[in-house]
């Protein structure tokens, strides 16, 4: 977190214009053209640093009733490895069902004991994570919240980002957590109990939240307002319809959804406006809700969505992502398990690698003239002075040939590509010609090499897929 507020405003106000020029640029969909597509990379715009801990999981709370996150379990700490340093949320709706239980013995559905929280610790200093940790609000008592936060604060040390008290409040009387008249200012004083009890405990504890469902407007935006002072980290939730409706397919998840910028963009004033310091962050996330769309959620078309949606996200000024996960049903988790092995990695976790491998200094102008409207661009200037850019086309009508111009500085560029057999496919996606194994281990192949010739040279991207072109 930035410790100097007027700093920190200052690059959240220089976010908020870029964002303006990413919408029209670094993601634009250019109209269909006869000529070859050009994309030109560069410019006076500076777009906000990215986050090296960008990248994130969720989890519910109940997989701590499992033996899912252990540090002898190689093949999951080197798939949290692979993506880099990121954030582990622990949440969920079983976070509101999970009772402290300070002598129990750990492992115990519905419970989480101190051996639970030491078990996850080891976990996450083995994988070199941090954690946002979710505390039963719902169906606790402030006393016993402030002990389990105690326990996690002694455990988890600089690990921890923030203690998150509830779970999508918004929600609770859906979800029989309360009653019908249940309202914002209920759950405000609620949440208010809570973390003085939590402070009593852990001095100085960090908070965030409120982590609403959707209500932005009347829990997430207020809550910022209200609780001015007191929270690190705004959160919030995304999802892109019911994964359970027959409109939810990969022409819905692929095509641009209208709410997300104006949410993305009062959650960025919210934070700024409050100064919030650790500003806003979609601590959960992904395609569908109600566990993703069977067959969609888990088919290629996921890697390449996840990566539009990150770098969107990324421009808009957000702190960062977390992907829910958990189990192997036919819908979304980047990382399948059967609670205690890896079983498979699905193709939304390589849409998060290749954002990860290029995800590594600030966003940068990119413009794209020609083309058709599954073709996007974003690029990243990179702290070792190159420039990554990735290009995404989500059509399979074949090659498509490009310009690519970057300034004349750089003399060389290498490609690393991201294929998968169809966008409905569910297994045989490559990232460098290789698959990522359940044992979490990748050998890059397949990279191209080019010249470039002047701060130009032409590649070519057959679709679906995306490409990832580091030039210096």
């Amino acid at each position: 977190m930035e410790p100097h507020e007027g700093r920190r405003a200052a690059g959240q106000i220089a976010c908020a214009a870029f964002v303006l020029v990413c919408m029209v640029s670094c993601a634009h969909l250019a109209p269909a053209g006869p000529s070859n597509v050009r994309i030109t990379v560069g410019g006076n715009e500076a777009g906000p640093e990215l986050p090296p801990d960008f990248i994130g999981l969720s989890y519910e709370k109940a997989s701590l009733n499992l033996p899912l996150f252990d540090r002898g379990d190689t093949a999951m700490v080197n798939l949290f490895r692979r993506l880099g340093p990121g954030v582990l949320r622990i949440g969920g709706n079983s976070v509101d069902r999970t009772s402290w239980d300070p002598s129990g013995p750990g492992l115990r559905h519905g419970f989480v004991a101190p051996a639970d929280i030491s078990r996850l610790a080891r976990f996450l200093a083995a994988a070199d994570w941090r954690i946002i940790y979710g505390l039963n609000m719902a169906t606790s008592t402030p006393q016993a919240t402030a002990d389990e936060a105690s326990a996690a604060e002694a455990a988890f040390g600089d690990r921890l980002v923030a203690f998150e008290i509830g779970n999508e409040p918004d929600l609770y009387h859906a979800n029989k957590l309360r009653g019908p008249d249940y309202s914002y200012a209920d759950y405000l004083e609620e949440w208010n109990t809570d973390a003085r009890a939590v402070s009593m405990r852990v001095p100085g504890a960090d908070f965030a939240g409120p982590a609403t469902a959707a209500d932005a407007g009347r829990y997430t935006i207020p809550f910022a307002r209200d609780t001015r002072g007191k929270l690190a980290l705004l959160t919030h939730h995304y999802y892109r319809a019911n994964g359970r409706s027959p409109s939810s397919t990969v022409e819905l998840l692929l095509s641009p959804d209208p709410r997300l910028s104006a949410l993305l963009r009062a959650l960025a004033e919210a934070s700024v406006s409050q100064d919030i310091l650790g500003g806003f962050r979609l601590g959960e996330a992904n395609s569908f809700y109600n566990g993703g769309a069977p067959h969609v959620s888990d088919s290629f078309a996921s890697a390449l969505w996840a990566i539009d949606f990150l770098f969107t996200c990324a421009a808009s000024g957000a702190s960062g992502v977390n992907f829910h996960a958990g189990g192997h049903g036919p819908g979304y988790t980047p990382i399948a398990d059967d609670g205690e092995n890896v079983r498979e990695v699905r193709p939304e976790y390589y849409g998060m690698l290749l954002f990860s491998l290029a995800a590594r200094g600030r966003l940068t102008k990119v413009e794209v003239r020609g083309g058709n409207p599954s073709l996007s661009a974003w690029a990243v200037s990179g702290r070792d002075g190159s420039i990554r850019i990735v290009i995404l086309d989500r059509d399979s009508a074949g090659d498509v040939p490009i310009d690519l111009e970057v300034p004349t500085t750089f003399s060389t560029a290498s490609l690393l590509r991201l294929t998968g057999p169809s966008l409905e496919a569910e297994t045989g996606t490559l990232l460098g010609d290789s698959p990522v194994n359940p044992d979490g281990s990748w050998e890059k192949r397949g990279e191209e090499r080019v010249i470039v010739h002047n701060g130009s040279f032409p590649i070519r991207i057959a679709g679906p897929g995306a490409v990832l072109v580091v030039v210096q």
